[in-house]
């Protein structure tokens, strides 16, 4: 074999190595992009959930603010109604004393 066939042959190996190293690289990346995508997606769902989850906070805080606010007014015309009965004693032990 000559020295250009022996060069023929070495290169035609090596074209071979590099074409099936491509093929191997080529796989690899479109793994790898179908995991991105996958992972692009997880990601697109998460923060569909953190949405959702931080709307439901929103909504429980003014529940729960209407639900303190809703027990305060109980609270308070409880006290205002015991404040006006206890004016009106007030007012009839004065018109009690005027008469008297």
């Amino acid at each position: 074999m000559s020295s250009n066939e022996q060069m023929i042959a070495v290169f035609q190996t090596r074209v071979r190595d590099l074409l099936e190293r491509f093929k191997q690289l080529k796989q690899e990346n479109a793994d790898l992009l179908k995991k991105v995508e996958k992972n692009e997606q997880d990601i697109s769902d998460l923060r569909a959930q953190l949405a959702q989850a931080d709307n439901d906070y929103k909504a429980l805080k003014l529940a729960r603010m209407i639900e303190i606010t809703d027990g305060d007014i109980e609270g308070a015309k409880t006290r205002i109604g015991q404040l006006v009965r206890d004016i009106n004693k007030c007012i009839a032990i004065l018109s009690d004393e005027q008469e008297q």
